[in-house]
């Protein structure tokens, strides 16, 4: 395996099976992102876009095949070891942003970092770290319903980034916003990959997927295409 793959997928089957029902959501996937890449995953509604990305997360395990993350074999760990790794290497950006209301902007940040049992000065460096690279360390102490979508979805990055991850997993992550607040999203992720960040997003707006160096199309659970993105010159950044 080449060592700047930080993911690798080798024939990943997943099939479901409900009332003598097969369903094969993914057939057959290989895929290799490397270690500072934006990869985009595109298709069609019900190609097993967010199949792919739930096992890319480990929040699901392949029925099939070999998926190796940061140089461990981790296709069939049991439950715990799965959530240990992905505490550890996984930040997720969900299209409904999954902040919790009754907590505050720090503490939705803050909360998985509690689960690693990291001392409270860690904490709190890493938190107002992740808050002031997203443009929200001034909102610490509101609460989601005092946020708009756009915000939500920083702070919801910010968690993402608290936990210092290998890869960045992204689901929509525009999903919920309106036009302006999504490009503003994007704008953030495309700065965080100049910073270095390994990003994998899923996303069905072609605008958006263009944003990435690679995109990966999928239809029926197959990869059907991938095309790198001639990113334009800029000057400064």
């Amino acid at each position: 395996m080449n060592s700047a793959n930080l993911i690798q997928l080798e024939a990943i089957t997943k099939v479901f099976f409900t009332d003598e029902v097969e369903t094969h959501a993914l057939a057959g996937i290989h895929l290799e992102i490397k270690s500072g890449e934006y990869v985009s995953i595109a298709g069609p509604s019900g190609c097993g876009k967010s199949t792919l990305l739930s096992i890319l997360g480990l929040l699901d395990s392949p029925t099939e095949g070999h998926y190796t993350l940061n140089g461990q074999a981790v296709a069939r760990l049991d439950h715990s070891q799965r959530a240990r790794i992905r505490n550890r290497e996984v930040g997720f950006i969900f299209q409904s942003f999954n902040l919790i209301g009754d907590l505050t902007v720090f503490e939705n940040v803050e909360l998985p970092l509690t689960y690693r049992g990291l001392g409270a000065p860690e904490r709190k460096q890493r938190v107002t770290e992740a808050l002031e690279k997203v443009g929200m360390a001034h909102r610490v102490k509101h609460y989601p319903a005092q946020l708009s979508g756009g915000q939500q979805q920083r702070v919801a990055v910010a968690r993402a980034l608290g936990g210092r991850p290998s890869i960045l997993l992204a689901d929509e992550p525009t999903g919920n916003l309106d036009s302006k607040n999504g490009e503003a999203v994007m704008q953030l992720l495309q700065e965080l990959h100049r910073e270095g960040a390994t990003i994998c997003m899923v996303t069905h707006d072609p605008r958006f997927a263009r944003h990435a160096d690679r995109q990966v199309h999928l239809f029926d659970g197959r990869i059907v295409d991938e095309s790198v993105e001639e990113k334009a010159t800029t000057n400064g950044h």
